[in-house]
């Protein structure tokens, strides 16, 4: 019986067209399976799923989702991180090519919080770099972090009094329960890119994932190296936060979420 299946034009190029049709055929999709992102049992007999390729350094784990939980799509993953994934994802690992390389990211510090902003509460990610962030192509010790994403369509937040502006085209990627991914447009028009990627998938609390769920965004707010810190209560992150806004060094946005 043919399945419910969505198979993106992205994921079709990554798995050949021999495979994707196998798969809306119902040859190779599995009947029920536990969805990559909620981790709840689906159905691809009776409810639309998506299929989504994780893709590492050399291997690919094609799993499969709830169409209201993830929409069909390609994953950029280091080749730890998924293999860390396969004992958790129900998918079969399929052999890709060696110049299938994730490029290396910036280090980058990422803390989840709820930040409380004209009497709702709103799911965040803050964004710190361990060091100062030049310009590619530059050298010297000036720090670029904030005009790079101002450059991007980031907005210059003196204070936190309203949800900033949406920034289209970016995403706050969550899967198997967990964050995995800040993803930006790739300068080609193709797939979005992972601007920041967890080295492990960072854990969320429910408070945070039910507000992200709600809101269907989360706030992405970013500071140059020093001006946050780790602050180990939200209330102490909050006065980070405005503090860094009344300094001039805090920039935001507001991320679609993908997944659940």
């Amino acid at each position: 019986m043919p399945r419910m299946l969505d198979v993106s034009d992205e994921v079709r190029a990554e798995i050949g067209d021999e495979e994707a049709d196998r798969l809306l055929a119902g040859d190779n999709a599995p009947g029920s399976y536990d969805c990559t992102s909620c981790r709840t049992p689906g159905d691809s007999e009776n409810e639309h799923t998506s299929t989504v390729l994780f893709i590492g350094d050399e291997t690919a784990v094609l799993a499969f989702a709830h169409s209201t939980c993830l929409p069909s799509q390609v994953v950029q993953v280091t080749e730890e991180q998924l293999q860390g994934a396969v004992r958790s994802i129900s998918g079969d690992t399929v052999d890709l090519h060696p110049d299938k390389v994730v490029p290396e990211q910036a280090v980058l510090g990422v803390t989840s919080g709820l930040v409380l902003i004209a009497g709702e509460l709103h799911p965040a990610l803050v964004v710190e770099p361990t060091a100062p962030i030049v310009r590619p192509g530059t050298t010297g010790a000036g720090d670029d972090f904030l005009p790079l994403l101002i450059e991007q369509g980031f907005m210059p937040l003196s204070q936190l009094t309203e949800v900033p502006p949406v920034q289209h085209g970016w995403s706050v990627l969550l899967a198997m329960g967990q964050l995995h991914a800040v993803l930006q447009p790739s300068a080609n028009g193709g797939q979005p890119i992972a601007w920041w990627q967890a080295h492990q998938p960072l854990q969320v609390t429910e408070g945070w994932r039910a507000a992200a769920n709600k809101h269907q965004q989360v706030l992405m707010f970013a500071a140059p190296v020093g001006s946050i810190g780790r602050q180990p209560r939200e209330d102490l992150l909050r006065d980070a936060l405005d503090k860094a806004a009344a300094n001039g060094q805090l920039v935001g946005a507001a991320l679609p979420l993908a997944g659940t």
